[in-house]
């Protein structure tokens, strides 16, 4: 009798047995090299603690990060390898004290999955409903670290976000993740039967284009969060979301079309908000925020404390200042960090050069993931 082709040869079922032996062995080696490292970070919390030192350091945790990429000669692309030690980090992190950490939700949100990617899984998430909600929450120490979006490539500043630092300013900083960001058509409908989509309006705004094009007929309904989209078109005849590929797995959805933002690079920043400051790393930025006299070249002064101290500006957005007269806040961050005599003898100068000045901290520039 002829072998099936889907059974392996004996001397095939042998090799693979020895493999899968292989395989076995290092992952005792593997467990055992990781238990070793966690009870040395359970060491440092402890010693930490005595000296009232902050459990999350991610000065310490981006150097990681950056050390084990480097090392890698593959086969393990990097996204793999930084999923890894993310989570090897942040369960030897859970050792030292269980983190609580605030995002717009609900699950699956983007701002979830960049928390997830800042801090792993061993952490206390607080899921709420607003990016103002995170500010109160992490400002009432009901939490220790809030996750909230601050710019995105394709539609600039995040205004709620910009809004909440100018009614919280004592609030820092302290790290920031870059996402990409890929948006994905769900529905448990066909393409044609479409009469409804629901996402967060940045979202949809990153889509327009394709959106127009494929689906002219559809109304565009802003929600909450992509993650609310999503549930919506779960639960709704005719409509569907544009979410993350995470969403779609969470609420059963098919995804129809992937990636359809109108931008391939499109990405978002957030930012990690908390009480802390993190030290210099020496690849840092700053970011602070700064009003003008509302007089002709009060901006271009104020800029021009840059470049005369070789400080390469990474962001600027301006933002009505709330003030009876049309004025602006104008919100900048740069590379270096607030030890740097450069950048000192900056913010020296821009104090002489502006009405109001808050500095929102420093912190090591992240690495693009997702």
């Amino acid at each position: 009798m002829a072998r099936k082709d889907s059974e392996p040869s004996p001397k095939t079922a042998a090799a693979v047995k020895s493999l899968r032996t292989q395989i076995d062995k290092l992952d005792l080696q593997i467990l055992k090299i990781v238990n070793e490292r966690a009870s040395l970070a359970a060491e440092i919390g402890k010693l930490k603690n005595d000296h009232g030192s902050e459990v999350f350091s991610p000065a310490r945790e981006e150097e990681v990060l950056h050390n084990v990429i480097a090392a890698s000669k593959g086969p393990l692309d990097e996204a793999t390898v930084r999923a890894v030690f993310r989570e090897i980090m942040s369960g030897s992190r859970a050792l030292q004290k269980i983190i609580k950490v605030a995002y717009l939700g609900p699950e699956y949100s983007f701002s979830h999955l960049a928390a997830l990617e800042r801090f792993g899984n061993a952490v206390e998430y607080m899921r709420v409903g607003s990016i103002a909600s995170v500010f109160e929450e992490v400002n009432r120490s009901h939490v220790d670290f809030g996750v909230v979006p601050l710019e995105n490539s394709t539609d600039g500043g995040v205004s709620d976000t910009l809004d909440m630092f100018m009614r919280l300013p004592q609030l820092k900083i302290g790290a920031e993740v870059r996402l990409r960001i890929h948006h994905n058509l769900m529905a448990n409908t066909e393409q044609e039967m479409i009469r409804r989509v629901y996402s967060k309006p940045q979202a949809l705004a990153q889509c327009r284009n394709w959106l127009s094009k494929n689906l002219p007929h559809a109304d565009l309904k802003d929600v909450s969060s992509t993650a609310v989209a999503a549930q919506l078109a779960q639960q709704e005849p005719g409509a569907a979301a544009v979410a993350s590929r995470q969403a779609a797995v969470k609420y059963n959805l098919r995804i129809l079309f992937a990636d359809i933002e109108d931008f391939p690079h499109n990405e978002t920043r957030f930012a990690v908000i908390g009480h802390q400051e993190a030290p210099r790393t020496g690849n840092d930025k700053t970011a602070l925020m700064f009003r003008v006299a509302h007089q002709p070249g009060t901006l271009v002064s104020a800029l021009d404390v840059f470049k005369q101290n070789k400080l390469n500006l990474t962001w600027i957005e301006s933002f009505p200042a709330r003030l009876p007269k049309p004025e602006y806040v104008f919100f900048v961050d740069f590379e270096g960090h607030l030890e740097d005599p450069k950048v000192k003898k900056a913010l020296n100068t821009l104090h002489d050069r502006c009405e109001e000045i808050v500095i929102l901290g420093s912190f090591p520039m992240a690495q693009l993931s997702g």
